[in-house]
């Protein structure tokens, strides 16, 4: 399916990301909350829906989510717990216990890493369902020969966060996944593990004319598990919207499935009002109306996140949104910091962490021996190639820079050296020269490169450009 015409047509996506919490126990019963285990052995009475079994609010549940709404700048407020009612067989009551109209966190928002905010309509605490396998048939209900269902997942806590449909295309929408696991992890609320099913996302897609006002009609793409899968989904279900469009149809509400497989989304039913679920306040459960004072000290304990952490950063450096970005996702920030603090130079320290720390086990480096080795290569002890040589050891290994560079035999070349060098190669290229001095500035790195050769990588790059810009004066 081909690309849509951006100039003539707007995407508007909004997600909803459900988080499993981080919690030893169910949302309302005693029975584990751990990741797998063999099939229905992690239930009790309350996830099997049994007569008579009452539930019991999970008090660790309530504190992560109300972390999780503070770090997402929404309200948090009183709520009331809901019956969601729908006919599936992952819920042997038939029911999910959910928050409607009353959700515990409202109205907050999202500073991706690019600067762009995006809104957050509420953040809800719910109970998970189970998980259902439906054997033959390409794995889908409709056409299984039969189904098996695991409850071990039913009852898990979960917190729903309903973003509003402010993001426009597939980039944004894996920005602000990944941004706002960072922040679920950071906070303590969720391991954020995709591939476990600790994070998923619920994906609404619509399209519309550009400048038109009213949003188009939207399709909600279900349980999307990676970030791949999230862009693709997205921009096969826009392109599927506009050639419906085009071809005189109309996009019908519903929902979908997204097929890794096929690279497609799939209808999986109509979708679902509010009406549809007929909501109602759980009777067995009264309204949950957290303690101000409680809620003051979660937020005095919560952690510097990302996007303060990213500001922090900027303020020091003045580096790239990108740079600062990456240094701050590889979690590389406080050694920085650290560095800059011990008089390193903050361009060179960015430019490192950039390009020469993905390593992870660079966040254990000694950041005095980070800025040491900062120094030394702008003082012009080391050349920049030689620092990344020593600074991968240091990695490796630890130790103290200059004993590293004295080992590898790292020295600073003699001014007069390096300028015998310079003009016999001057000398014995005339051609490259002309062009170097008509301005030709690619034939910089060829200069550059041959002097690198003839002195073993021991010359300074820089030192070698300004050689050779003195010899065109």
């Amino acid at each position: 399916m081909s690309s849509i015409d951006l100039d003539r047509w707007e995407v508007v996506i909004g997600l909803e990301v459900h988080a499993e919490l981080a919690t030893r126990t169910k949302l309302f019963s005693a029975a584990t909350a751990e990741f797998g285990g063999e099939p229905n052995t992690h239930i009790d009475p309350l996830t099997l829906g049994l007569p008579g079994s009452l539930p019991v609010l999970n008090s660790h549940a309530v504190e992560l989510a109300i972390r999780v709404g503070l770090a997402l700048n929404c309200t948090v407020q009183r709520s009331v717990f809901a019956r969601k009612n729908y006919f599936y067989p992952d819920q042997p009551k038939n029911y999910q216990i959910s928050q409607y109209d009353l959700p515990i966190n409202a109205d907050g928002f999202l500073e991706l890493p690019s600067g762009k905010i995006v809104g957050v309509e509420r953040a809800h605490l719910e109970e998970d369902t189970g998980k259902s396998t439906h054997i033959g048939g390409g794995g889908r209900i409709h056409d299984a020969q039969y189904s098996l269902v695991d409850l071990n997942r039913a009852g898990v806590p979960l917190l729903e966060i309903v973003g509003r449909p402010d993001l426009r295309n597939a980039e944004d929408a894996r920005a602000y996944v990944s941004e706002l696991r960072a922040v679920l992890v950071a906070v303590g609320a969720s391991d954020g593990k995709m591939e476990e099913g600790s994070l998923r996302v619920d994906c609404n897609v619509s399209v519309r004319e550009r400048g038109a006002a009213e949003f188009g009609t939207r399709c909600e793409i279900k349980n999307i598990n990676s970030l791949r899968s999230l862009g693709r989904a997205i921009d096969y279900e826009a392109a599927r919207q506009v050639d419906l469009i085009d071809s005189g149809e109309r996009v019908v509400q519903q929902t979908r499935h997204w097929n890794e497989d096929d690279g497609r989304t799939h209808t999986l039913r109509s979708k679902e009002g509010a009406d549809d679920y007929r909501y109602f306040p759980d009777p067995d459960l009264i309204e949950l109306d957290p303690d101000p004072e409680w809620v003051e000290r979660i937020r005095a304990e919560l952690p510097l996140l990302p996007a303060e952490r990213r500001h922090r950063l900027a303020e020091r450096v003045g580096g790239s949104t990108e740079a600062v970005a990456l240094i701050v996702d590889r979690g590389l920030d406080v050694l920085c910091l650290a560095a800059i603090d011990a008089g390193a130079d903050a361009g060179r320290v960015v430019t490192h962490a950039e390009h020469n720390l993905s390593d992870e086990r660079a966040r254990d480096l000694d950041p005095a021996a980070f800025a040491s080795l900062v120094r030394m290569e702008t003082d012009g002890a080391l050349t920049a190639t030689q620092a990344k040589t020593v600074l991968a050891e240091l990695v490796e290994r630890g130790g103290d820079p200059a004993s590293i560079a004295a080992a590898k035999g790292f020295e600073a070349m003699d001014t007069s050296e390096l300028e015998g060098i310079v003009d016999g190669l001057i000398s014995a290229h005339p051609d490259e020269w002309q062009r170097f001095c008509d301005g030709d500035v690619k034939v910089t790195g060829f200069f550059v490169g041959q002097v690198m050769k003839a002195t073993g990588g021991k010359a300074d790059g820089k030192a070698v450009t300004a050689l050779l810009n003195s010899r065109t004066a």
